[in-house]
């Protein structure tokens, strides 16, 4: 028995539509869904109706069967539809603020490829992104620069502690609030303490590390404050005890794991409660983790990409997301 290919509606997407005569020459259809009528052998339905699977292909978790399936056009149509829309990625536009309060982050993928994201926190989009090798000095100025061209105030800006982002905020925008991700703090002396540390003092950083996340107020702050700092006096000494190595010659810190893990902390906390005293500025740099963290999930279902198509592939899901941000900021207003 053949396979009935129904006409998609251009109005809804849906596929629920009857023939309904003629018009001028061409069939018309009425779609069930949403009672519209249309007439086919319109170019820009097909494109229209191409450019639907085109979006769930960049965004959702489907593989390219699955959406053949779904859509009843075939596998081979829309791989050549998709490579032949990667190139023709949308210029991107940052969205002009008085104020942002940044957080930049960067992320590695396997082909070399590394993604530098400034993500506005109050309003949940993306202002600016870049491609690049690593997380330079140089390029992160430029971006700062380029925001700070369109009249846009950096109000803060919050990171993961990586120091080229840190010293661009300070040359570039060194009136901006810089504020250290709570969470990588914490997460970074646990990787090094280990969730079970056999001295007292790795033990007790270790649970003052976790008290992080529960610092809500100012009153909060400076009781962690005072608490590291007793701790700190208690163990200066078997912090910074030295054994003699006969092999290099060299001096090295006996418990280098915890002098690295204090060191850390000491070196954050100039910026690490700046949010109790200005609320509009985020913690944490968790929401564009997990951005990113989505992002490969769907990268990964598209393995084989040349590295342009990759590249594109990732201005386009930055492209929709940005539209969906904005859709959603707009329901917000209303």
């Amino acid at each position: 028995m053949a396979k009935i290919r129904h006409q998609r509606c251009p109005n809804c997407g849906s596929l629920d539509t009857k023939k309904n005569g003629h018009h001028r020459g061409y069939t018309r259809y009425y779609c069930k869904s949403c009672k519209h009528y249309f007439t086919d052998r319109r170019s820009h339905i097909s494109e229209r109706n191409m450019s639907i699977w085109f979006e769930r292909w960049v965004c959702g978790k489907q593989s390219i069967e699955q959406l053949a399936r779904d859509s009843q056009y075939s596998t081979r149509s829309l791989l050549r539809y998709f490579h032949r829309m990667l190139p023709r990625c949308p210029e991107w536009q940052m969205q002009r603020r008085d104020k942002v309060n940044l957080m930049i982050d960067g992320t590695y993928f396997t082909n070399e490829v590394c993604l530098i994201l400034y993500r506005d926190y109050r309003y949940r989009v993306t202002q600016l992104y870049r491609f690049t090798k690593t997380e330079s000095l140089r390029e992160i100025k430029e971006d700062l620069q380029n925001i700070l061209n369109l009249h846009i105030q950096i109000e803060s800006v919050t990171c993961d502690g990586a120091a080229n982002i840190i010293r661009a905020v300070r040359e570039v925008c060194p009136e901006a609030i810089l504020q250290r991700c709570t969470f990588h703090v914490a997460h970074q002396v646990g990787l090094w303490l280990t969730k079970k540390p056999k001295s007292e003092a790795a033990r007790e950083l270790l649970e003052l590390s976790k008290l992080l996340a529960k610092i809500q107020t100012q009153p909060d702050a400076q009781l962690w404050m005072r608490a590291f700092i007793d701790w700190y006096h208690k163990y200066e000494a078997f912090i910074n005890e030295k054994s003699y190595d006969e092999e290099s010659g060299r001096w090295w810190y006996k418990h280098k794991l915890l002098h690295r893990s204090t060191t850390h902390i000491k070196r954050a906390i100039p910026y690490l409660f700046n949010y109790t005293r200005y609320p509009n500025i985020p913690k944490t740099s968790n929401s564009i983790e997990s951005f990113f963290g989505h992002l490969k999930d769907v990268q990964r279902l598209h393995r084989g990409l040349s590295r342009e198509h990759f590249i594109n592939f990732i201005k386009w899901y930055l492209f929709f997301q940005s539209n969906k941000d904005k859709l959603k900021q707009k329901q917000e207003e209303l």
